[in-house]
């Protein structure tokens, strides 16, 4: 059964969610001002670029499970949630490998890649329903907002974008309309597979965190 006090998830992910939406700010205003790699980086794809929000849910997920795990919302079994982690994980690389090897011909195969990789981001939730929950809920206040920079960076300069990773065009996409650019470019890769990226890495490295946490922590009361 679940926790009557659970903790609330909005109250649990505005702080990291607030510190993502900054660190997107930055990283556009870098890319503006030409700032230095390997901090900002204006290729395709971001290049990598330290300054990012890629690398948050390394940060978040263990503080997430951290702070469920203190208020007693720890899952029944770590090895559950772990497992239901590294499952999350292959599905996720069985839809990038099914992207990839359709990308050069897209097709409804190249959608249900998308879809299978959104799958993938839910399937930790069943290992530990609470700390799955809080990170979809974060995935998606981190990843909204980088459409609406997509939006407005791939329609600047009359269409011509504002030279940032965020606006990049791929060749096989440069003659389609500005909405289909749009869909393809932005809203299926942020909200599928970097919803996944966020879901899973988090749940991985919020499951190592937690197990030391209940060490610490005596006796837990299991949730579901």
């Amino acid at each position: 059964m679940e926790n009557t006090k659970s903790v609330s998830t909005i109250r649990l992910i505005t702080i990291p969610a607030l510190i993502t939406l900054g660190i997107t700010i930055l990283r556009l205003l870098g890319e503006l001002q030409h700032w230095p790699r390997p901090f900002f980086d204006v290729t395709a794809g971001g290049g990598g670029a330290l300054i990012g929000i890629s690398w948050l849910p390394i940060i978040f997920g263990p503080y997430f499970a951290v702070k469920l795990v203190m208020d007693g919302e720890s899952p029944r079994s770590l090895g559950k949630a772990a497992g239901f982690g590294f499952l999350g994980l292959l599905v996720a690389f069985g839809g990038i490998w099914l992207l990839q090897a359709t990308f050069s011909h897209p097709s409804i195969l190249a959608l249900l890649a998308f879809v299978l990789t959104l799958v993938a981001a839910f399937i930790p939730r069943i290992g530990w329903r609470k700390l799955g929950n809080v990170l979809l809920a974060y995935a998606f206040a981190a990843r909204i907002p980088v459409l609406v920079v997509m939006y407005v960076a791939m329609r600047g300069n009359g269409g011509a974008g504002w030279g940032t990773h965020y606006d990049v065009t791929a060749p096989m996409f440069a003659n389609l309309s500005f909405f289909k650019k749009y869909f393809d470019e932005a809203v299926l890769p942020q909200m599928t597979m970097w919803i996944a990226w966020t879901s899973i890495v988090g749940s991985l490295f919020g499951v190592a965190a937690a197990s030391i946490a209940r060490r610490l922590k005596r006796p837990v009361r299991a949730t579901a």
